[in-house]
């Protein structure tokens, strides 16, 4: 029984993982795509301890879902979930992937955000599934939720690209306005999703269906833009190669590195 739940938890994860990788037409380095998807399931132990943290202080958090109003609901689902939880991907994300010297093309950062989403999204499916006991939560999720964290990856990886692309282009606006969205467009995307879950209302359950299908149809297109873009990533002159800090002149002044 134990083994068909971890299959039923973990199947999606490399199926979507698969998909993705396939639509990179320059591979990134395979280690590069584990530390990511690591990364992403610590990002689980991050939100966690936050969450505990601010249980102490704020006593929403503490209170059944069933016993919130709308507005209870809204703030719950908006600021205490999704956005603490995006916004910890988006961290790792930007972190060691935005300056990384392997991000040469617009697609790579999509891969990049998509595997630190897996690695939260398998991690909490393993925890759900196995807390359950349930074959039926597991296909449930593997439909929908797990799904539904990569498709805030694609989100998130594809206004990161452009806010990189718009950066190296000498549009300063453009790139912190596309640095925004990267974080709130998964954010929104993310808690609608889970208002629409938790409300309990066979209204929401079909504004939830009626979303998740344009989710999917939204992410599958910007997944296959960017993996068709000609736009390139450059860092020569840009970037240095050493350590991804930007630079003006003839060399690196973070690392030192003289540029050729």
């Amino acid at each position: 029984m134990n083994t068909v739940l971890l299959l039923i938890a973990i199947i999606p994860v490399i199926l979507l993982a698969t998909y993705v990788y396939k639509k990179d037409k320059n591979k990134e380095p395979g280690c590069l795509l584990i530390k990511f998807f690591l990364l992403g399931i610590a990002s689980t132990i991050l939100v966690v301890a936050i969450t505990i943290i601010l249980e102490q202080y704020i006593p929403l958090l503490s209170k059944n879902t069933e016993n919130m109003n709308y507005l209870e609901l809204f703030i719950y689902v908006f600021i205490f979930i999704a956005l603490i939880e995006e916004l910890c991907k988006w961290l790792i994300t930007y972190k060691i992937g935005y300056n990384n010297k392997e991000f040469d093309e617009m697609y790579d950062m999509i891969v990049y955000s998509v595997f630190v989403a897996l690695g939260f999204a398998a991690f909490e499916n393993i925890l759900y599934i196995f807390s359950e006991g349930s074959i039926t939560i597991g296909i449930y999720r593997g439909l929908l939720a797990v799904p539904g964290h990569v498709c805030d990856g694609i989100f998130m990886g594809y206004y990161l690209s452009l806010a990189k692309f718009y950066s190296l282009n000498n549009k300063e606006n453009l790139s912190t306005k596309n640095k925004y969205k990267s974080i709130l467009i998964p954010t929104i995307l993310h808690g609608i999703y889970d208002f629409c879950c938790f409300a309990n209302s066979s209204l929401f359950l079909i504004i939830f269906f009626v979303f998740i299908i344009n989710l999917y149809i939204y992410s599958i297109r910007k997944l296959k833009y960017m993996s068709n873009t000609t736009a390139k990533i450059k860092y020569k002159n840009n970037f240095c190669p050493n350590c991804g800090s930007k630079i003006d002149g003839n060399f690196c002044r973070i690392c030192g590195l003289k540029q050729e």
